[in-house]
């Protein structure tokens, strides 16, 4: 089992990855994961793996389909959520402070020491002191990496997008007025930069919402990515804490819980593919929603642990009857939790 977290973090993130558990009582539990059209892990020999693979490729969305007969939850699997972030002045601390409150990683290139050292102290958990150019080079980019240029002019705008619009991106957008934005585009495409790419650029960055202040401005920016980003029916789910903490924790054998959301109705809190650990002593990494629903699931997961490390087990939470109610379960939605015992590092073969 812990193999297969070795691989998922291995991953090449622009390739296609989907992550595959079957729920067939023969097979329930094992696991498939598919990378760039081939299957680069398989948990079961005798699970007919590549013979799911054209199916597979027609999987558009995270959630439980029926394949050859056989149901199984599939995962399509993304990277942490990036936001990139070239300059580090009044608007861009505020939407550090907003992106890492929602759960994304914040990386920010700004080139004064000064304006660097306030991103630090805003919560940015990667941040470049160079000029941007020599900083962005070294900037990967993928389908989760969001770029948001806030620098205190257009001739840095230029600087930043002319390396920019060559990366892997789930989104660029530029601060600016129409006319700056206008006067970027033409110099980009005038250099030969794509112009499907130039043209997708969100300018003015951000919702309009009438912001005026720089925190107002953040939450119009904030919620462009988080429209963008939600468009994108691709399940994150492996945190790279949950990751670090089931391959890198020296608690060896240690009988941990991994709850996974499989399946969800009406208006539970979380989304298909959210996942949380749960640890032998209560403690969690992650949440699947919080309330009464993830008390329930901390509890049977205890128990799993307990009574032996039970491999599997499927969990189902109603929120929507009277006794929901009298609990406080105020979502009024279903959830199927998969449960699956994780043990510690020793036993990685």
């Amino acid at each position: 089992m812990l193999k297969f977290f070795k691989v998922i973090r291995e991953l090449e993130p622009n390739n296609r990855n989907l992550a595959v558990t079957l729920l067939e009582r023969e097979f329930f539990g094992e696991k498939l994961l598919i990378s760039g059209g081939s299957v680069v892990y398989q948990s079961s020999e005798s699970m007919p793996g590549p013979a799911y693979l054209p199916k597979l490729s027609e999987v558009q969305n995270t959630g439980i389909c029926s394949v050859e007969g056989a149901r199984m939850f599939c995962e399509i699997l993304g990277r942490p959520k990036k936001i990139v972030i070239c300059g580090g002045g009044h608007v861009s601390l505020p939407i550090i402070k907003i992106g890492r409150m929602t759960g994304f990683q914040i990386h920010v290139l700004e080139d004064r020491p000064k304006f660097a050292d306030w991103a630090r102290a805003a919560g940015a958990q990667e941040v470049t002191c160079q000029p941007f150019a020599q900083g962005l080079a070294a900037v990967k980019g993928d389908k989760d990496t969001f770029f948001v240029v806030v620098t205190r002019g257009h001739r840095y705008d230029q600087i930043c997008l002319e390396s920019i619009v060559e990366k892997e991106h789930a989104y660029i957008g530029m601060i600016g007025s129409r006319r700056r934005a206008a006067k970027v585009k033409e110099a980009l495409l005038e250099q030969g930069k794509d112009p499907e790419t130039v043209n997708r650029i969100y300018t003015p960055i951000g919702l309009d919402i009438g912001a005026e202040t720089p925190e107002e401005i953040a939450v119009a920016v904030m919620a462009e990515l988080i429209q963008v980003k939600n468009r994108e029916k691709r399940s994150f789910g492996y945190s790279k804490e949950l990751l670090e903490y089931i391959l890198d924790s020296q608690e060896t054998n240690a009988k941990n819980v991994l709850a996974t959301i499989i399946m969800r109705k009406g208006s539970a809190p979380r989304e298909t593919g959210t996942k949380m650990l749960i640890l032998p002593d209560g403690n969690c990494i992650g949440t699947i929603g919080g309330g009464c629903a993830e008390a329930e699931v901390v509890r049977i997961a205890r128990s799993m642990s307990r009574n032996g490390g039970e491999p599997c087990r499927l969990c189902h939470v109603d929120m929507t009857g009277e006794d929901a109610q009298e609990e406080g379960m105020v979502c009024g939605g279903v959830i199927d939790v998969l449960l699956e015992t994780v043990f510690g590092t020793s036993n990685i073969k």
